[in-house]
């Protein structure tokens, strides 16, 4: 008998599994992939029920176009609505958790000096969500979104509204996009933006220059942006982006 049919999944086990459907690329939910392996061995079951549990999420995740498994319990979907109503607690809490089945510490860079007026559990709490949301927009996208490039250690999971602005959105995968350094400062500092129809829209500051430095950000110019295969960027907060950062 399956470990599905005799074991029902509890509430910290999907967890665990949601936090994996978010870090995991969609087509790489099968038996095969070690951190399915991992999982399904910490918590006693096998890769099988691991990835169809992930497909059964995906069957519910309203930001894919496609629909995997059917077979959603009440349980999964108040965990999937809890995680995703509050994503700053749920992605911590299901890091921890994480952390603490696998009985080993949390990996995240952590600062040398903690800013004044910060405790370092509250800079330890963003370290831990800034990784959770990196994961999950590389495994979104896959590359940067404006250029195609797809060298990990030169992408960035850039906020679209910033960190400081939005507590709860702050590893909500449709506030973000992945861009390579030079895109992402670009976009952080508003001389690039993305549109309604997202399309790359760039600023006067360097549509109105022929040096020819500017040309790698203006050939980019007026692009539609390569859109993940799930979690796509939030209009509003494009909009936000727009008329609060967008340097005209």
């Amino acid at each position: 008998m399956s470990d599905l049919k005799r074991k029902p999944w509890s509430r910290d086990e999907l967890l665990l599994a949601i936090n994996l459907y978010c870090k995991t690329p969609f087509g790489k939910i099968h038996v095969r992939n070690p951190e399915i392996i991992e999982l399904a061995n910490l918590l006693g079951r096998t890769p099988g029920s691991i990835s169809y549990k992930l497909a059964n999420f995906a069957s519910i995740d309203q930001s894919l176009p496609r629909k995997g498994a059917s077979n959603v319990s009440k349980l999964d979907r108040k965990v999937w609505s809890d995680f995703f109503d509050n994503w700053e607690m749920m992605s911590y809490e299901s890091e921890l958790a994480l952390s603490k089945i696998q009985n080993k510490e949390i990996q995240f860079e952590m600062l040398l000096v903690i800013p004044e007026g910060r405790t370092r559990d509250t800079v330890v709490k963003a370290r831990i969500n800034q990784t959770f949301f990196r994961r999950t927009i590389i495994a979104s996208y896959g590359a940067c979104c404006i250029t195609g490039l797809s060298i990990p250690e030169l992408l960035v999971a850039s906020h679209i509204v910033p960190w400081s602005k939005d507590v709860r959105n702050r590893t909500n995968p449709k506030n973000g996009l992945c861009l390579n350094p030079l895109h992402d400062k670009a976009f952080d500092v508003g001389l690039i933006t993305i549109d309604e129809n997202y399309k790359v829209k760039g600023s006067t500051r360097i549509t109105n220059t022929s040096a020819e430095e500017s040309k790698i950000l203006t050939n980019f110019i007026g692009i539609k942006i390569n859109l993940p295969n799930r979690f796509a960027p939030d209009q509003e907060f494009l909009s936000y982006h727009r008329e609060n950062i967008f340097r005209v």
